[in-house]
């Protein structure tokens, strides 16, 4: 018997695409390795699933610390570090934006849904910058809205490796989940997926690795990191879509900051709307946290 068909007679509990999941996280292990969906299980095969506790049905507040961009009775603007998870997920409950947010300010509880309580946008564990809350349910509606019209602002700057060329350029890719890999998004064929617009503008060359500004017509899961690396450009410091490990630079100061990233060498670094209550343009910025800035800063050195 295949392992998925085994895996839903004993855990009929659990959905196919659940099982699926665990096995594509390499969570089932056959005599203590990781296995494939489709291996053919035989006598005296010892197989063992590591099953994660599911996420909370809503989030509990914690006291954490919060870079606060802007704020007012409608809006909360976070500068969100590497390696905070935005809200549950599978695998992490505790130490989210969305438990420090409810705690900053407990009636974010009220809006959204209750596992992401005022989030409008969300970035990835690894990629810092700033992330816009609704405090009411009326400019959260609002917000939202503004992402599905397409007329909210995010500016991101990165470090890639190679020069992209032409300097400006638009990348219209329709993005969907890789069929190999369930912690990865793929550029799929024409007809599939969910349309995805990223905007690239190549803002410093910097001999193998290039300072990058994308902006976000679209907010795809992974949008730039796909982007980028379908066109050969792979984030610094993403092994998940391409990058080379950082074991591999013969520079050690660029090795060894490369392996302080917490993450990928991605920032937000503007976001601007229209305030949902005066309907004033908001526009709000982050400086390249530090462990951007010093690898950038490595290689303007090493460049001149």
């Amino acid at each position: 018997m295949r392992l998925d068909q085994w895996l839903r007679a004993r855990l009929s509990d659990l959905s196919r695409t659940r099982l699926q999941a665990l096995v594509e996280e390499g969570r089932v292990h056959i005599d203590g390795r990781a296995s494939k969906a489709a291996h053919r299980l035989r006598p005296g095969e010892r197989v063992e699933a590591e099953i994660p506790a599911a996420p909370p049905a809503s989030v509990a507040p914690e006291p954490i610390v919060l870079d606060i961009a802007f704020e007012d009775e409608d809006v909360l603007v976070v500068d969100k570090p590497a390696g905070m998870v935005t809200h549950p997920g599978a695998g992490q409950s505790a130490g989210t934006l969305a438990a420090a947010a409810l705690f900053h300010a407990p009636g974010i509880g009220a809006v959204g849904s209750p596992r992401r309580p005022g989030i409008v946008h969300r970035l990835d564990k690894g990629t810092s910058g700033l992330i816009v809350l609704a405090k009411t349910q009326p400019a959260y509606d609002a917000l939202t809205g503004q992402l599905a019209r397409r007329s909210m602002t995010r500016v991101y700057h990165c470090l890639v490796h190679g020069v992209p060329r032409p300097a400006n350029r638009v990348i219209d890719r329709p993005i969907a989940r890789d069929p190999r890999s369930r912690v990865r998004m793929a550029v799929a064929a024409p007809g599939k997926g969910k349309r995805a617009v990223t905007r690239v503008r190549t803002l410093e060359d910097l001999g193998d690795i290039a300072l990058v500004e994308c902006r976000l017509e679209t907010g795809r899961t992974h949008q730039i990191r796909v982007h980028l690396a379908a066109v050969g450009h792979p984030l610094v410091g993403d092994a998940t879509y391409g990058a080379p490990p950082a074991r591999r630079i013969a520079d050690p100061e660029l090795r060894a900051l490369i392996e302080r990233l917490d993450g990928v060498a991605l920032h937000a670094v503007e976001l601007a709307f229209a305030h949902p209550m005066t309907g004033q343009v908001c526009r709000v910025s982050s400086p390249l946290p530090h462990r951007v800035a010093a690898l950038l800063s490595h290689l303007r050195r090493h460049r001149s």
